[in-house]
């Protein structure tokens, strides 16, 4: 039977993703650790996880994301179950999370003892449950209009234990009541046609969480005419964009009065989202 270390030689998938799929399937079977794609690399391999190796290989090869196939992804400092119906979460997203994290604990927001936090068009969750995990005391509300996608976040949250976020399904604001001290959203926002929706993992990826069938700006035109309802009035706003979209955004916050507007890079230096507060 074929070791590690022959399965890693000859196979046409990227290393990294060969390895990242490789060592799920040994945990899975055999219950090794990843350090074993180097200490066993040479002993042989059970027939099943082999045959489930090359299943693995060929849809990888036909594009399928890493993170579908071995059904979880890690995000800031936890993991989440993640499959076909929600949006990978991406690295780039984490600089919501400590935008929030920085700006609750400025001191400004000293006195919020339990700070407000909704996250519109949560997905898998990865934004407000990273929030409800590094900051203990908020209540996390977390909205999408996909009963798909709660579903797999309320089990994120389950497996996470944290039992006190809630969970609304609606459009947006719909339905809500409350008024919260941080609005954030990381919504759809590439523009109907773009080539990027037909290449790569975006193929398999739900296409309502990636694209507002438009111009990538509806979604913010619609949160940010109607945050000021919900938005607390210390309160902070918190968007994430494509990569040429700041302008257009920083606009629309702009237009829709709102002030202490600021542009946000990512770790590659690229303006990645935006920030305002009510005027």
């Amino acid at each position: 039977m074929p070791n590690i270390s022959e399965l890693l030689q000859v196979t046409a998938l990227d290393k990294v993703d060969a390895k990242v799929l490789l060592a799920d399937l040994i945990q899975k079977h055999l219950g090794w650790p990843k350090s074993s794609l180097i200490s066993r690399d040479r002993d042989s391999l059970p027939q099943a996880l082999v045959d489930d190796w090359l299943d693995l290989e060929k849809k990888r090869l036909l594009g399928h994301p890493v993170a579908y196939l071995i059904g979880k992804k890690e995000f800031f400092n936890i993991e989440l179950m993640v499959a076909p119906g929600v949006l990978i979460p991406r690295p780039e997203t984490e600089l919501l999370v400590e935008l929030v994290i920085d700006f609750l604990s400025q001191a400004a927001c000293s006195e919020i003892k339990t700070p407000k936090i909704l996250d519109l068009g949560t997905g898998s969750g990865a934004i407000g449950l990273a929030l409800a995990k590094n900051i203990p005391h908020s209540s996390v509300t977390c909205v999408d209009i996909s009963p798909n996608a709660l579903n797999i976040a309320k089990q994120n949250a389950a497996l996470l234990g944290l039992n006190a976020v809630q969970f609304h399904e609606g459009s947006w604001f719909d339905g809500l009541t409350d008024q919260f001290d941080v609005i954030v959203s990381n919504p759809p926002y590439i523009p109907a046609g773009d080539e990027h929706l037909s290449a790569g993992d975006l193929r398999f990826e739900p296409s309502s969480a990636l694209t507002d069938h438009d111009d990538g700006l509806s979604a913010y035109r619609h949160i940010f005419q109607q945050a000021p309802t919900y938005l607390k009035p210390d309160g902070l706003i918190l968007v994430e964009h494509g990569y040429d979209q700041s302008e257009a955004v920083c606009q629309l916050l702009t237009d829709c009065k709102y002030v202490d507007i600021k542009a946000h890079l990512d770790l590659a230096g690229i303006k990645r989202a935006a920030s305002a507060k009510l005027s």
